[in-house]
């Protein structure tokens, strides 16, 4: 995706591959040039060490102080990736220092886990609440649920091909759909969260992928075609960044 994307829309962009030790500024001037910085509302990635991450290992901390500080200024948001499956209150509420610290009116929780995001929205009403791609939000009585619950939601990256399902969402400011897809996009499974969740909670548990068991169809990483979906009506777009191997797996 290195055309420049579509005016009239938003973006959240990922910090993988980042390293605290870069600045945030230089790391979208290498990766998301195609942006301008007035159409990124926010970026998500690992701040301190945490067990309440998901969707990818924690290895370390991508994003520093000085990083948030330079994105508050530039009205960029933080996001975090609170997507672990599993949380005990009492695991919360060991980490209410990481959320009192990121506390900000520009700063989002992405989450998995209801009872996770019901406590912090209850606690910390300043953050931004979002359903992550990992609820697997595909039919409208899903989507219903999510919306009663999140701000907004993230929607898995095949749901931006059935036009039927998207035309019919009637609160699609409160949509984010993908700009660029990777190994999920054909996935049958995505075992490979919930073992993610287990190895930021435990340590000892093992990465797991569905392609051993099921062959799937590889594509690499897919651009999807911005412009119908923002005539739908759908202006939040999530951007990946592509890996050297043009994968997004591990």
């Amino acid at each position: 995706m290195e055309t420049s994307l579509p005016t009239g829309a938003l973006y959240t962009v990922s910090m993988r591959g980042k390293h605290e030790s870069v600045h945030v500024a230089e790391y979208l001037n290498n990766f998301f040039s195609h942006i301008s910085l007035s159409a990124i509302d926010s970026v998500f990635g690992f701040v301190e060490k945490c067990s309440l991450y998901g969707g990818r290992p924690f290895t370390q901390p991508q994003l520093s102080d000085r990083d948030i500080e330079w994105m508050h200024e530039n009205e960029v948001g933080l996001r975090l990736p609170l997507t672990n499956h599993f949380v005990e209150r009492q695991e919360y509420e060991s980490y209410r220092w990481l959320l009192e610290k990121y506390h900000h009116r520009l700063n989002s929780i992405i989450a998995t886990n209801d009872e996770l995001i019901s406590w912090i929205r209850e606690d910390f009403p300043l953050y931004k609440s979002e359903a992550s791609v990992i609820k697997n939000i595909n039919t409208p009585l899903k989507l219903s649920k999510a919306l009663s619950n999140f701000d907004t939601v993230v929607l898995p990256m095949p749901c931006n091909d059935d036009v039927d399902f998207l035309q019919k969402i009637e609160q699609k400011d409160r949509i984010r759909l993908f700009a660029n897809a990777g190994c999920a996009y054909t996935c049958p499974s995505r075992i490979c969260y919930r073992s993610f969740s287990l190895m930021n909670k435990f340590g000892d548990a093992r990465p797991e992928c569905s392609f051993p068991i099921k062959t799937r169809d590889f594509q690499g990483m897919i651009d999807f075609e911005l412009e119908p979906l923002i005539a739908l009506g759908f202006k939040q777009f999530k951007v990946l960044r592509e890996r050297p191997t043009s994968r997004t797996g591990f």
